[in-house]
């Protein structure tokens, strides 16, 4: 997820601007700046909620509650918590891509703001972790090449390798969002969210339970070679879309689009269904920031989203039974539907109160919900033992106790490598991009038609919308952030 922020100007052309370093400066951008910085607060908040949720959910906060079984059996927190990732990210990214109008910055933007994080998470873990430890697999397969560079093009989930670290299979379904929304930005296409939000959950909704999964890569071998394959179309389409040539990065973008709506319908491990609604569910918070921004009727929009929310209940009562739910890990169709509505209920609820000024614990946990996410389940598996007392307590007191300390320790370890891992390699990859931009410029990309594909001619109505980097957000859900975002 990008956390840049976005000050309103009144002006059609989209113009840079840049805050000055020093007090006394320009206090009217500042002001801008703070406004639109509480305007994006809400994002930042969910993006908070959906990180602690998740890491309440693998700690297992239900065990330790009174009706905790109960709730288990009518409400799962890990899919209400990755929904509301993926709908910030789908809210998020593609309108951060089109406000820079240029593929090249969007994915400088975007592999500086994962990859640090996640490569820092993966040494952490493997040095705290000890041999024989299920929560990291990367280097522990057997099959350690393929599982590093399955692992490294972050499409290890749609490859048929197993996910370097469990929570990073959600990175897997952001990546392949990205190079869904590049893909359609390159061929100009990408105003038709809904029509794709509306398609996925309809191919869900009758092809759920029928379509095959995992039909490329079977063993070892077709797996290896499907690895391969996939790394270098990977790395052919960065190097088109990192060019700053348009032709090129056309070819880039829908080379790797190619390659995702490939993998998604004929190689995810999860369900087709499954699969399917989370696609539907991104496109569809593509489709209520084009409501809210004036880009389509929101007549339009809620029909659209109103369809994606019925045919997840739907595709929840249909496919998520039977034996089903054991590849969903959750109880069954009740446990699905239910924390499927209220991601988007919560989604809603907070975009409803966008213009106020959220909580600042809230966003600033947002703010270290990416290293959050990616770190609670190692550190779970480590300070129990090093605290000296059970995982899973009985008295009233210990339970309490035993919270406070995971929270603790994980919210101090996610705001370390918030400080020290993320935030300077953002500044890194500004750098890098500034200096690539003044040695290569990158030319204006439109579309096949002859048309510009980036909003690099805003309606009359609309405030054009100027990047302001303020600060960085975290987690999916871009990330979240996915847990990385915008």
């Amino acid at each position: 997820m990008g956390y840049g922020e976005w000050v309103t100007v009144p002006a059609v052309r989209t113009i840079r601007l840049r805050l000055p370093g020093r007090a006394g400066g320009n206090t009217r951008a500042a002001a801008a700046a703070g406004k639109a910085g509480s305007r994006l607060g809400w994002l930042d908040a969910l993006r908070g909620l959906a990180a602690l949720v998740v890491a309440l959910h693998h700690f297992g906060i239900l065990e330790l509650l009174p009706f905790g079984g109960m709730i288990w059996w009518h409400f799962d927190l890990g899919v209400y918590g990755v929904m509301l990732f993926f709908l910030v990210s789908g809210y998020i990214i593609p309108a951060s891509l089109e406000r820079r109008g240029d593929v090249r910055a969007f994915w400088v933007g975007r592999l500086f703001r994962i990859y640090p994080a996640l490569i820092g998470a993966f040494v952490v873990s493997i040095l705290m972790l000890p041999e024989g430890d299920g929560s990291v697999a990367l280097f522990r397969t057997g099959h350690n090449l393929i599982s590093l560079v399955a692992n490294a093009t972050m499409l290890q989930d749609m490859l048929g390798v197993i996910n370097g670290m469990g929570v990073t299979w959600t990175l897997t379904y952001e990546m392949a969002f990205y190079f869904l929304v590049s893909g359609l930005f390159a061929l100009g296409w990408h105003k038709r969210s809904s029509a794709f939000a509306v398609g996925f959950a309809a191919v869900a909704l009758v092809f759920g339970g029928s379509m095959a999964t995992a039909t490329i890569s079977h063993d070892l071998g077709s797996t290896r070679n499907l690895v391969l394959a996939a790394a270098l179309i990977v790395l052919m389409g960065f190097a088109c879309m990192l060019s700053g040539n348009p032709v090129l990065t056309r070819t880039g973008a829908v080379l790797v689009a190619g390659l995702a709506l490939v993998l998604l319908l004929n190689n995810s491990r999860a369900p087709v269904f499954e699969t399917l609604l989370i696609f539907a569910t991104m496109f569809a918070g593509t489709v209520l920031y084009r409501a809210e921004h004036g880009q389509i009727e929101r007549i339009h929009a809620v029909l659209c989203c109103a369809f994606v929310v019925v045919a997840g209940v739907a595709i929840g009562w249909m496919y998520n039974r039977n034996g089903m739910e054991l590849n969903t890990w959750n109880s069954g169709w009740i446990s699905w539907s239910t924390s499927y509505t209220g991601a988007w209920a919560t989604f809603l609820g907070a975009m409803a109160l966008r213009k106020r000024r959220f909580p600042k614990v809230l966003t600033w946990l947002g703010a270290v919900s990416f290293s959050l996410y990616l770190l609670h389940v190692p550190l779970l598996h480590t300070i129990a033992p090093l605290l000296g007392h059970e995982q899973r307590p009985t008295a009233t007191g210990e339970k309490v106790l035993w919270v406070a300390e995971f929270l603790t320790v994980s919210l101090l370890a996610a705001y370390l490598m918030y400080r020290l891992v993320e935030l300077p390699m953002q500044k890194v990859g500004r750098k890098l991009l500034k200096a690539v931009e003044r040695r290569f410029p990158a030319e204006a990309l439109t579309a096949p038609g002859g048309g510009a594909t980036a909003a690099a001619v805003p309606v009359q109505a609309e405030p054009a919308r100027v990047p302001v980097e303020v600060g960085a957000g975290a987690a999916g859900s871009g990330g979240s952030g996915g847990p990385t975002a915008g």
